[in-house]
């Protein structure tokens, strides 16, 4: 055709065509992940040019803008804006169930925030991120060419994980779009080794036999899934599975908390995937506005920067929250429904996929990255060995090699001399000729010899394996385990069963599942996963310092030396395996960073009961429990302590017991809880005990147990136990009672506790070394004589300075003066 040249075309066919060639762009190029890797365009040209900058998990970030210039100039000739937004959202731990990209600075927030512009942020590869391009560089993967053909990109990514459903995806294709939903990296590798054992039958392979280990999707943000309205089916997530396409229904994870007196509040804790909290928050004040909305009293977020979300909505007294909460579901965004669409690209193709479908495409691609990435291996173990070969042939002939290079006129004639004399190849000749003087040393000679070997092996595997398709899928099946191993962590999307109109009231109401809190000496708060008591050796290096039996149902009050005060639910401290990873409690609390955790106490809701508190120069206080503020955004004063002072203890009591306090000069007193008055939170203290000098100081403080025994131990690490009855009662403030003789090496007594013989206790010392034991470890030692046993081996400088005891779970205290409490509010 030239220039200027009038064709006639149909307008209806040119139209048809460029349209259809459009939706086949955005289908293939854009909208839909394809299915080997779950990765659009977008994303594999940012993670692919990321890995082409060298920002490994393990290198310093680099700025976004120029990440996003990379990504522009070499792969996506489109708006800057659109690839920033994808990277940011690789980045966002609300959006991805396992981020691939590690953001530094302001991604985005929950409430719908958007990332700052990326002149300020900066990124770098995640970790798992990594294991999508592992091997590419092994020629693993087709390479096409980029916009302008003047480089190459990858046309799919190798990815050692299955990011599809790892991740999931969404898009808008024309005509089409795909929400592949999020799973549990555990459960999806499980479903993969499964299928892999059982690959001679893997086409048999029903989804009931798959869901045994994916239970169904598994959101970053959490909530519960419930099964939708228009749907008959029992088991909604089936059906998704089996056919590729269905409808659920998320809800936000919420329950009830009593505030006693009649109120009550629902807390907000999760929210349904991709729901904006201000938005939602919106929702609901307009709501009320309009009066479709009754009962609500207050609503604030007490949701933390770590997206930690907490949505208090306090009623009025009297309503019935579970109406409320109907409502709430009913008008607001607390309940999405999510469909579910499994359609993505394979060949090239969009495909709606079932569960099976898509773990099976993925291993498909996972056993030919295998086969090409042991070819690869093989190709050059095999040039390795040929070169090493040549260059032991030339050793063993040393002499003649030597003399054949020195007759020869030039470089070209000795390599064809060598190839002649030594019958060789034109590369081992080359090899030879290349070889430094250094290697004809005997050690050097035994390292090209046992490199050579080792080729030879590594040949035979290689070999070996891309002859045996069972052990290919062994490799597989090693590799995704490790991947588990390296990176799985607990579901956090609760499958319930059935449609959400059968909830009761009683689903409502907070959780109440056993579990350990700890802080430890760092400062690292969080809970166990199991009802556990935290194990804890010598070699632990950040041990705990409070270690409290709970409930996810209860409030966990954390003091601080200052007598401060911050609350914070059970069920939203972090869960952890060790203690030691944790959470700092400045991250989860209000409470600054340079305050000083002392003591924990963790309980239910209660009417009754007392808190008591002690601080080093003999200070005590009571307090109603009823006094208390309950869960709080702010932090507040529970007891007025001088500047040379420190709260050292606080304990339940339930208003008629004894309490005892220890000293270091190894004093102890015994008296009634009622001769120290219930104050108010800004109150300070009255005396406790008579402190014998101005060195002195109260080391523990403890409820009296009838029965149990009172473990004592000195600075220098000898314990004993006594029987609590003989240590007699008195009156408050008096001197006490000796408690313990010291030895000549003892300087003080560093803690004191109560309890059984086989209860567990661990000593700390100044070096922050615990060490576990039982109560009854310790010799019964009649109170105030001499004796005792060493529990505890004392380095130089060492000392015992306090010790941990496992705190019971407290039960509910009833108010046994409720009468008393009315008047005293009425007045």
């Amino acid at each position: 055709m030239n220039i200027g040249d009038v064709h006639t075309v149909n307008i209806e066919q040119e139209m048809r065509n460029a349209y259809l060639d459009y939706a086949m762009s955005v289908i293939v190029s854009r909208a839909l992940p394809d299915a080997r890797d779950g990765l659009k365009p977008v994303h594999r040209r940012i993670l692919y040019a990321m890995h082409d900058m060298g920002l490994r998990s393990s290198m310093s970030h680099k700025k976004s803008a120029r990440i996003v210039g990379e990504v522009l100039g070499k792969y996506h000739p489109h708006g800057d804006q659109a690839v920033y937004d994808a990277m940011a959202r690789l980045a966002q731990d609300f959006s991805m169930r396992y981020m691939l990209v590690n953001g530094q600075g302001n991604f985005g927030s929950i409430d719908g925030d958007s990332p700052a512009a990326m002149r300020y942020t900066e990124a770098r590869m995640a970790e798992l991120g990594e294991q999508l391009l592992l091997d590419i560089e092994k020629q693993t993967v087709d390479f096409v060419e980029n916009f302008d053909g003047s480089l190459e990109e990858p046309s799919v990514l190798p990815s050692a994980l299955p990011n599809m459903l790892v991740n999931g995806a969404s898009g808008i294709a024309v005509g089409m779009s795909t929400s592949i939903p999020p799973h549990n990296i555990g459960e999806v590798v499980d479903a993969l080794v499964y299928m892999l054992s059982h690959w001679q039958r893997v086409d048999d392979i029903t989804v009931e036999e798959v869901m045994r280990f994916i239970q169904g999707p598994d959101f970053p943000t959490g909530g519960v899934i419930y099964s939708h309205k228009d749907t008959d089916e029992e088991n909604p997530v089936m059906q998704a599975y089996a056919t590729g396409r269905g409808k659920i229904i998320l809800r936000a994870k919420v329950h009830v908390e009593d505030m006693g007196r009649g109120k009550s509040r629902i807390i907000v804790s999760e929210l349904p995937y991709q729901s904006n909290k201000t938005t939602l928050i919106e929702r609901i004040a307009s709501l009320v506005a309009k009066g479709k909305l009754e009962g609500l009293a207050d609503m604030r977020d007490e949701s933390d920067r770590q997206n930690q979300v907490r949505l208090v909505i306090e009623l009025q007294r009297g309503a019935d929250p579970t109406e409320i909460m109907k409502d709430l579901f009913k008008y607001t965004p607390l309940q999405e429904t999510f469909s579910i669409i499994m359609l993505a690209l394979v060949n090239g193709q969009p495909r709606m996929l079932s569960l099976k479908q898509c773990l099976k495409v993925y291993l498909e691609h996972r056993l030919e990255i295998v086969k090409r990435r042991s070819e690869f291996d093989l190709a050059k173990a095999q040039e390795r060995a040929h070169i090493l070969e040549g260059l032991l042939t030339a050793l063993d002939n040393l002499d003649e090699v030597i003399d054949i290079i020195r007759k020869s006129r030039n470089a070209e004639s000795a390599r064809n001399n060598l190839i002649k004399s030594l019958k060789i190849t034109e590369f081992q000749a080359q090899a030879i000729l290349d070889m430094q003087l250094r290697r004809l040393a005997s050690l050097e000679r035994k390292k090209i010899k046992d490199e050579f070997d080792e080729k030879i092996q590594l040949i035979k595997h290689l070999e070996g394996l891309l002859g045996n398709a069972k052990k290919m899928r062994l490799v597989i099946a090693e590799e995704l385990t490790q991947i588990k191993a390296e990176y799985n962590d607990p579901r956090r999307t609760i499958i319930a069963m059935g449609p959400a109109s059968n909830v009761s009231t009683e689903d409502f109401l907070a959780p109440d599942e056993p579990t350990w809190v700890t802080v430890t000496v760092d400062g690292k708060l969080g809970r166990s996963y199991k009802d556990e008591q935290p194990s804890v050796t010598t070699k632990t290096k950040n041990p705990p310092k409070v270690i409290v039996h709970s409930s996810t149902s209860e409030i966990c009050y954390l003091f601080t030396k200052k007598g401060n005060c911050a609350s914070v639910p059970v069920h939203q401290l972090p869960q952890v395996n060790e203690a030691a990873n944790g959470a700092h409690f400045s991250e989860i609390t209000p409470l600054g960073r340079d305050e000083e955790i002392v003591v924990g106490v963790c309980m239910p809701s209660m009417d009754g009961g007392y808190l008591f508190f002690t601080t080093e120069q003999a200070q005590v206080k009571r307090v109603r429990i009823e006094d208390m503020p309950g869960i709080s955004s702010k932090a507040f004063n529970v007891i007025n302590v001088d500047d040379e002072d420190a709260l050292i203890a606080a304990f339940v009591t339930d208003g008629e017991q004894e309490v005892m306090l220890t000293t270091a000069a190894a004093q102890s007193i015994r008296f009634s809880e009622d001769d120290v008055r219930a104050m108010g939170l800004n109150a300070g203290g009255v005396r406790g005990i008579k402190l014998q000098s101005d060195k002195d100081r109260v080391v523990a403080a403890f409820p009296v147990i009838e029965g149990q025994y009172i473990w004592t131990i000195s600075d220098d690490g000898v314990a004993k136990i006594s029987h609590e009855d003989e240590y007699p009662s008195q009156g408050r403030a008096g001197a006490g009672v000796i408690t313990m003789r010291l030895s000549a090496d003892s300087i003080e007594v560093a803690a004191a506790a109560i309890g059984r013989a086989d209860d567990n206790i661990i000593a700390l010392s100044n070096k922050h070394k615990p060490l576990y034991m039982r109560i009854g470890r310790a010799p019964e030692v009649k109170r105030g004589r001499a004796g005792g046993d060493i529990v505890i081996s004392m380095r130089e400088n060492e000392r015992v300075v306090g010790a941990v005891m496992y705190q019971e779970r407290i039960s509910v205290i009833e108010n046994k003066d409720n009468s008393d409490a009315e008047n005293e509010d009425t007045e």
